[in-house]
């Protein structure tokens, strides 16, 4: 059997409501993203998981505590699951980024961002880190507590996609989105959700 891992976007904060670049800030959960993270560990019940790896960002660490503690789990940190740097675009509402940024906004959002990351420096952290689970837990399913950043590099991987056919094809992530991997011949493909 391969190992399988469940991949999850943190629950709400109040910069996703107000539609903020959050990246490498350390943003709490509000009510409603600790409520999320309630009903997803009823959701993960069943799922008998070997262990569940969180990004060390606050947002997504309180996410796995609140579903890990359900489980009767510990939350292990792993950085490769950390959201993108967005640089200087940190903090920053849609709006405003396209107010500061007007001639090079929609060329960072799909390249990287100013004292920042790239896409690529994303994958290169993300993939090693969600292949290198199959060692630690061969045959076993986990869970993997991260950032919309993190989730696309893994859905693109898994579909062949460049960073860029993904903005498209892959949409926006809500939070608390669920998103299942099996580990097969040194790549991740993605199972249907159950």
């Amino acid at each position: 059997m391969p190992t399988t891992i469940v991949l999850v976007r943190h629950g709400e904060t109040d910069w996703n409501r107000e539609r903020r670049f959050q990246g490498h800030a350390d943003t709490p959960l509000n009510g409603a993203g600790r409520g999320q993270a309630r009903e997803l560990a009823d959701v993960l019940r069943g799922e008998e998981l070997a262990a569940v790896y969180t990004s060390p960002l606050r947002r997504a660490s309180e996410t796995a505590e609140i579903v890990a503690a359900h489980l009767g789990l510990e939350a292990r940190l792993l950085e490769g699951l950390r959201e993108i740097d967005v640089g200087d675009w940190q903090g920053l509402t849609v709006d405003e980024v396209k107010e500061r940024y007007p001639e090079g906004a929609d060329v960072r959002w799909r390249s990287g961002w100013p004292n920042g990351e790239t896409h690529e420096d994303l994958s290169t952290r993300v993939l090693p880190a969600l292949l290198g689970l199959e060692r630690q837990h061969p045959g076993g399913r986990v869970l993997g507590v991260t950032h919309a950043g993190p989730i696309r590099v893994a859905l693109a991987a898994s579909a062949g996609l460049s960073h860029e056919q993904s903005r498209s094809e892959i949409g926006p992530l809500e939070n608390c989105a669920l998103f299942r991997f099996a580990i097969r011949n040194g790549g991740l493909e993605r199972l249907e959700s159950s």
